[in-house]
C-alpha cells in the first residue's frame, strides 16, 4: 500500500504534529504499507487561492503544470491521510484551498449529463485525524456535524473515495493526560490497517 499523508498545521511543535508522528510510527511498523510520502502544505508554502480567468480557465485546471506534482501524489496513493486541526468548526483554509485547486474536474471527477458526475479517484481510501480545543461532540450538536459532512460527502465521496474514516479528538488543549492514550490509539490503528 502507498500512503500519502497530508499534514496541515503551521507549527511542528503542536499536538497535531504529535499525531503525524504517531501515524508515521505506526505505518512504519505495518508490513502492508510499502511506501510513505508526507506532504506538509505549510512547509510546501502551498498557495490555496483558486484563480481562474480568461487566460487560465477553470475547465483546464486538471492540466495546470503547477499542480502536477500534487495530482501525481494522489494518483500514486492507495490511502490518503489528512492530519489537521479544526478551527472555527472546519478544517484550515489551506486544506480547503488544496481541495479547490487539486481536486479539479477531469482529474478527480468528470461531469456527465445533467447534474450527474463520476468520481475518478475510486478505490482510494481516506483517514481524517483532527484535533480541536472544544469538546469532541461540539461539531455534532452545534454545527450539525458540518465538518464530517463537508469532508466525507462534499469532497471525498464526490470524487469516488467511498471509504472514509474519521478520528476527531476534542478538549486536546485542556486534557494533557489523555493525549498519550489518543496518540497511542492512532499508532495502533496504523500498525494494523490492511487497506
Amino acid at each position: 500500500m502507498n500512503l500519502l499523508i497530508l499534514y496541515i498545521h503551521p507549527n511542528h511543535t503542536s499536538l497535531t504534529d504529535a499525531f503525524l508522528q504517531s501515524v508515521l510510527k505506526g505505518s512504519k511498523e505495518n508490513s502492508n504499507i510499502k511506501n510513505i510520502q508526507v506532504l506538509d502544505l505549510y512547509e510546501e508554502n502551498f498557495n490555496p487561492v483558486l484563480l481562474f480567468n480568461k487566460d487560465k480557465r477553470r475547465r483546464d485546471m486538471y492540466r495546470d503544470p503547477e499542480l502536477e506534482i500534487y495530482r501525481d501524489q494522489i494518483t500514486w496513493a492507495d490511502k490518503l491521510v489528512f492530519v489537521y486541526p479544526i478551527w472555527w468548526g472546519r478544517p484550515p483554509a489551506i486544506l480547503m484551498g488544496y481541495v479547490d485547486r487539486v481536486f479539479a474536474a477531469n482529474f478527480a471527477y468528470k461531469d456527465k449529463k445533467g447534474f450527474q458526475t463520476e468520481g475518478l479517484l475510486q478505490g482510494k481510501s481516506v483517514v481524517c485525524i483532527s484535533t480541536m480545543k472544544g469538546p469532541t461532540h461540539y461539531p455534532l450538536f452545534l454545527l450539525n456535524n458540518a465538518h464530517k459532512a463537508l469532508m466525507k460527502k462534499a469532497v471525498f465521496q464526490f470524487v469516488g473515495m467511498k471509504k472514509v474514516t474519521f478520528f476527531e479528538f476534542g478538549y486536546m488543549e485542556s486534557r494533557k493526560g489523555k493525549q498519550a492514550k489518543k496518540l497511542a490509539k492512532i499508532q495502533r490503528y496504523f500498525q494494523k490497517i490492511a487497506s
